[in-house]
């Protein structure tokens, strides 16, 4: 039976890039996973890995995923009880906090404690949003990042930034108006803040890493 990788529709992200992406890491790594683009609650529970991405202000994304009869519930099982490997890719990274502080405040999935916050400049004239190739600095060895240097380059472009309650959920970070968190996780969730499907070969690698990953 071929294994699933269930990329959650609920109206935000770049869905097209992100599938691409995915099912090229999937041909690369030859884990054979088949790449489902979805908002059906039953297949998320049935997959056996599930990418959340996004792209927008933090509670209109929580607020899409409520609008998915059972598809909260849905995720709750698979991650939380039953720890199916997950990645949240940028707000999709961000809706694991408990709390986003965009615009207003809106309560998060709560599976990383902490909350999203805006980005603070620290030299006059550096720009938001944060937009571009930044280095990585890998905090803490993790599957992930099997096999990448230290300081390798990914895509970017967010605002605000997922600041973790737990200094020991931070994967690795990035330099911008000071030291952010680029990479979170825990047991078998991992939140990237950068677009690995916008980042080339390093990006691909870390997908394929992702489908091999065994939390």
């Amino acid at each position: 039976m071929t294994a699933t990788v269930a990329l959650i529709d609920y109206g935000s992200g770049n869905l097209r890039s992100a599938a691409k992406a995915l099912a090229r890491a999937a041909e690369t790594s030859r884990t054979g996973h088949e790449v489902a683009v979805t908002a059906d609650p039953q297949l998320v529970e049935a997959a056996e890995r599930i990418v959340l991405p996004g792209v927008g202000a933090f509670a209109d994304c929580m607020r899409g995923l409520f609008a998915i009869p059972g598809m909260l519930d849905a995720l709750q099982d698979a991650v939380i009880v039953r720890k199916v490997p997950f990645l949240g890719i940028c707000v999709g990274m961000q809706l694991l906090a408990d709390w986003g502080r965009e615009y207003e405040s809106c309560r998060g999935l709560g599976w990383i404690p902490g909350e999203v916050v805006r980005i603070t400049p620290l030299e006059p004239g550096q720009k938001i949003p944060h937009m571009g190739w930044n280095s990585l600095s890998i905090q803490q060895p993790h599957k992930l990042f099997e096999g990448m240097l230290d300081g390798t380059d990914v895509y970017f472009v967010h605002s605000y930034y997922l600041r973790p309650s737990n200094p020991a959920h931070i994967l690795a970070t990035t330099e911008y108006g000071g030291s952010l968190p680029a990479v979170v996780g825990r047991d078998n969730i991992a939140g990237m803040q950068f677009h690995p499907e916008k980042s080339q070969a390093e990006g691909l690698a870390l997908l394929e890493r992702f489908l091999q990953w065994h939390p």
